[in-house]
C-alpha cells in the first residue's frame, strides 16, 4: 500500500511491506534508488527461485513498523534478513552497499507500485529461464556507468 503524508503538493510516497505472517511490517518514504531483477547464484539460492527482485532504498528512508527480522551472514559482509516466524526472505544488506537496504519486491503490500527497471547478473542466468521483457540487461552489477549488454529478449 502506498500513501502520502503532509500537504498533497509536496507529499512523498510511503511504501509499506510485510512478511507472509505479518509479524514484520516496514515502510520506506520517497522513491527507491533502484528496482532490479538479480540473476546471480547467491540471490537465486536465497529465494529458491530462478530470479530475485529487489528494491534498493537508503537506510534513512526505511523503518520497521512491527517486529524485526533475524539474519544470517551468507558470506563475509553480507546479511540476509528473514522472518523467524514464517521464514519469508525480507532483505539483503552488504558491505558493498553501505547505507542501503535491498528489500525483496515480493514483500511489498502493493507490488505494482515499483516495477523493475532492469536485470543484473545475466551472465549467471539459468538457461531455461526465458526473459521476454524489454528491460536492459547487465552482465554483472547495474551500478553507475554500467552499460547494458543488451535490451529485450534473448535472440
Amino acid at each position: 500500500m502506498t500513501t502520502t503524508r503532509g500537504p498533497a503538493a509536496k507529499a512523498e510516497p510511503v511504501t509499506r511491506g510485510h512478511c507472509q505472517c505479518r509479524a514484520i511490517e516496514y515502510e520506506f518514504t520517497g522513491e527507491p534508488r533502484w528496482v532490479m531483477h538479480c540473476h546471480c547464484e547467491s540471490c537465486r539460492r536465497a529465494v529458491s527461485s530462478p530470479v530475485a527482485t529487489y528494491i534498493g532504498v537508503r537506510l534513512e528512508q526505511f523503518s520497521y513498523l512491527k517486529g524485526e527480522p533475524t539474519y544470517y551472514e551468507s558470506s563475509p559482509g553480507v546479511k540476509r534478513y528473514f522472518c523467524a516466524t514464517c521464514g519469508s526472505p525480507m532483505a539483503y544488506a552488504g558491505a558493498r552497499w553501505p547505507g542501503e537496504v535491498h528489500l525483496f519486491h515480493g514483500t511489498l503490500a502493493d507490488p505494482s507500485q515499483w516495477p523493475p527497471t532492469g536485470h543484473a547478473h545475466v551472465a549467471e542466468q539459468v538457461p531455461w529461464f526465458e526473459v521476454n521483457d524489454h528491460l536492459p540487461r547487465y552482465e554483472a552489477l547495474a551500478g553507475k556507468g554500467a552499460k547494458p549488454v543488451r535490451k529485450g529478449p534473448r535472440r
